[in-house]
């Protein structure tokens, strides 16, 4: 079977740990449950990735070098 995840395409995904996401929240002026949300089953999700957890993505931009974007893992 294919692993979806490794291919070029797929954009990184990390799980965030909990200091890196309270800066972010707080950057950002937010709480968890206002981002965007990502369900568990979808296949670029890393493994170790639960319901709750914060997503971190990270995508190739043309108009910057990179496009940061967070999604809420859901069930």
């Amino acid at each position: 079977m294919v692993d979806v995840s490794q291919h070029e395409l797929v954009p990184e995904h990390t799980v965030l740990e909990d200091d890196v996401l309270e800066e972010v929240l707080s950057e950002y002026d937010i709480d968890r449950t206002d981002l965007p949300k990502i369900k568990r089953t979808d296949s670029a999700l890393p493994d170790d990735a639960e319901v709750g957890d914060v997503i971190k993505i990270v995508r190739d931009s043309r108009t910057t070098d990179q496009a940061v974007v967070y999604r809420l893992v859901v069930e």
